[in-house]
């Protein structure tokens, strides 16, 4: 357990001077705030569950031992374990190969590794990569439980990639600010993006030039059935 500790306490030391940097160019030892960082480190599931860890084995403590996002919670701000593993993965580093297994096996069967991924993403990649990976789940719509201080709530996939692309903060952990989509559209970095229901505006369109039935006034009656020429009362007079 001593030698975990060395470990620990040199990528917290080392990665500010000569470890290699994330590809956003942060530094992966101080992307957690530092009493996150403490409070990690110092927690039971930590130092029993995530001790020389390698990617593989990332996917079994997911499956395991996470069933809730979140960061710290309950009054004494304990870290959750889905934040745990993502400050294994700041140490992992993994490959962009890696994050696609676990984004794709998680589409499959487990909801909370494809969340653990595009979290870690969303602290790790340039703002480009970011939108590029994290667009396509916002049609996922599975539910997940969320864990906070305030106690556990519920939310969505989709809800919570749309947090990481546009809040400040998501999981107890300050999110590097990233450029607006429409600037980077604007830069030709990206594409504009086709929402999933088509051109917004052409429906719109289609919407304005839909021809829609009158209604009928009040105290309007209805024409009488006509039949052969002859209305209900002509064939009456007539003797028909």
């Amino acid at each position: 357990m001593s030698h975990h500790r060395a470990d620990e306490k040199r990528f917290l030391d080392e990665r500010g001077s000569s470890g290699p940097l994330a590809p956003n160019g942060l530094n992966p030892a101080t992307i957690f705030e530092k009493p996150v960082r403490e409070r990690i480190v110092d927690s039971y599931f930590w130092k029993d569950q995530c001790f020389a860890l390698n990617e593989a084995d990332i996917v079994n403590r997911v499956v395991e031992h996470v069933h809730f996002i979140g960061g710290t919670y309950g009054d004494s701000q304990r870290p959750s374990q889905f934040l745990c593993l993502a400050f294994k993965l700041l140490q992992l580093a993994p490959s962009d190969e890696i994050l696609r297994e676990y984004l794709d096996y998680g589409g499959e069967k487990f909801k909370y590794l494809r969340a653990l991924a595009v979290f870690y993403v969303r602290l790790t990649r340039q703002a480009k990569d970011v939108y590029l990976w994290l667009e396509p789940y916002l049609a996922d719509s599975r539910k997940l439980k969320r864990k906070g201080r305030a106690g556990t709530s519920l939310t969505y996939m989709d809800q919570f990639v749309d947090d990481l692309l546009t809040k400040e903060r998501v999981c107890a952990t300050s999110l590097w600010k990233m450029p607006k989509r429409e600037i980077l559209e604007d830069l030709e970095v990206l594409e504009p993006r086709v929402s999933p229901l088509g051109d917004i505006e052409e429906l719109l369109d289609e919407d304005d030039v839909e021809e829609v039935e009158p209604p009928i006034e009040d105290g309007v009656e209805e024409s009488p059935i006509s039949d052969g020429g002859m209305d209900v009362d002509d064939r009456a007079t007539n003797g028909d």
